[in-house]
């Protein structure tokens, strides 16, 4: 599936699990976890199970997976997609700030594009540590929210994704939402916090290129966002700032149609891969 990257549509990278893992991230999360037979690894945020089926792949023997999220629907998605792999697995409704396991008794653990919506990231990473068996690995992704780069070929176009940030921080500030946009390159200092030694940092880019007047349904998913977006905004001023902005697509997607096959639209981030060992 294709990456899902859209400041247009939200201020954070939605579902990056399941829309960008590919088969290189596999060999560096095998890489960087070194799983032997008989470990217990545990993947906090575990989204609809796709680490858990791409690793049952390495086919290490008595590999014991644990998944949690904070979503049961999500939950039940993944203990479906899991059932006919012939996995050591299981999944529970969890909550990365305040996980339901002993103290040391996974041999590593991992999380995925989740600290980017949490508040409280320092509990999460000391829940992470404390779980953690010393010696054990503790590999955290996260992108940084602030440092995306994003280009258009029209002039309404840069203008929407002006729009759009100024649009997404209104209803942040206004919903006293307290998350880290930069969690990414902030993780090594987070980690020598809680007992976690820094090993590595590794970057993957995550982009996408549209050549080419985009189909409707490009910008039938992006007026739905905003308009989902607008319904939950509780304050007049931020109401006014989507209009502006749902305004301004129109007039980005009248702009893309008439560029036709000479239009362009790049938009880029990064995720931040921090390696540590718990000492």
């Amino acid at each position: 599936m294709p990456a899902t990257i859209d400041a247009l549509t939200s201020p954070t990278l939605k579902y990056l699990r399941e829309r960008w893992w590919n088969d290189d991230f596999t060999d560096f999360l095998a890489e960087t976890l070194r799983p032997r037979a008989g470990n217990r690894i545990l993947d906090v945020g575990c989204g609809e199970g796709t680490a858990e089926i791409r690793i049952g792949r390495l086919h290490v023997s008595q590999i014991r997976l644990v998944g949690v999220d904070v979503m049961i629907e999500r939950v039940m998605v993944a203990r479906h997609q899991t059932a006919g792999h012939n996995l050591r697995v299981a999944y529970a409704t969890a909550d990365a700030c305040h996980l339901p396991f002993h103290d040391g008794v996974f041999d590593s653990t991992f999380c995925v594009a989740v600290l980017q919506h949490i508040g409280d990231v320092e509990t999460a990473i000391g829940e992470f540590a404390r779980v953690t068996r010393a010696g054990g690995r503790v590999l955290v992704v996260e992108p940084d929210n602030h440092a995306r780069y994003s280009f258009s070929a029209t002039p309404a176009g840069l203008k929407a994704f002006e729009t759009s940030a100024r649009f997404f921080a209104a209803l942040a500030a206004v919903r006293a939402d307290k998350t880290d946009p930069a969690v990414g390159p902030r993780l090594p200092a987070l980690f020598a916090r809680h007992a976690i030694e820094p090993l590595n940092v590794r970057l993957f880019p995550v982009s996408q290129t549209r050549l080419g007047a985009p189909p409707d349904e490009v910008w039938t998913r992006r007026r739905e966002s905003v308009e989902f977006s607008l319904q939950q905004a509780p304050t007049d001023a931020v109401r006014a700032l989507g209009r502006e902005y749902l305004d301004v697509l129109a007039a980005y997607a009248a702009e893309a149609a008439s560029a036709g096959p000479g239009f362009v639209e790049i938009q880029n981030t990064m995720l931040f891969a921090t390696v540590g060992q718990k000492t």
